[in-house]
């Protein structure tokens, strides 16, 4: 009794700790979902902000406003057309996760100069800030293109397997087809019959 007794405790101890595993990860994927979705929640609204100011915002100000936009539209673009799914396209997805850092970084030192007051002092540090951007842009550029370009490749190399293989399969299908018929030949003439034979002439003789 006493080891059943055991049995039971155990077996109840293991079903409320996979209970309480469980439960932690849903609340813990709730969380992450919350999350992910107050961020995106959070950039729409900045990038709504973004374009409001310009269109709002003249001078150096509403340039580093563009820049932004520039920044955020390149980066955001080429991430959704790696595909991290893809093994061939780990080296790809690594280098645009540090592009990424770069991009961030440039975006957080934007924001803050967007609220400088000295404007004379934000259009030094214009040209260096838009030189920055430029090669982050188009080093995403770069990434997203040759990636598309490569998607394309891929597919019309497979659509020109697959119509080869359709093409050997549709000919395969009409084996039943009967071949053309061919004219017949025309009847060969039959050969004249052998001329008989010419009668033998003895030698000449002279006469008596």
């Amino acid at each position: 009794m006493d080891i059943v007794g055991i049995v039971v405790l155990v077996l109840f101890l293991a079903f409320v700790t996979l209970g309480v595993v469980a439960t932690v990860k849903t609340v813990r994927a709730a969380k992450r979902g919350v999350a992910r979705a107050s961020a995106q929640a959070r950039r729409a609204v900045e990038d709504a902000q973004l374009k409001a100011r310009r269109f709002t915002t003249m001078g150096p100000a509403g340039e580093v406003a563009q820049l932004r936009i520039d920044l955020r539209t390149a980066i955001d673009s080429t991430f959704r057309v790696i595909d991290r799914s893809d093994p061939s396209l780990s080296e790809a997805a690594g280098l645009l996760d540090r592009l990424n850092d770069h991009a961030r970084t440039l975006d957080r030192e934007l924001a803050v100069l967007e609220r400088e007051p000295d404007r004379a002092r934000l259009a030094a540090l214009l040209p260096d800030l838009n030189t920055r951007a430029h090669r982050i842009t188009q080093s995403a550029d770069s990434l997203r293109w040759a990636a598309q370009d490569r998607a394309q490749q891929f597919a019309a190399d497979d659509l020109a397997a697959l119509r080869q293989q359709i093409d050997i399969e549709s000919a395969a299908l009409r084996h039943w087809e009967p071949a053309p018929q061919t004219p017949p030949a025309a009847p060969k003439q039959a050969a004249p019959p052998p001329s008989p034979p010419k009668p033998k002439l003895g030698p000449i003789r002279p006469g008596p």
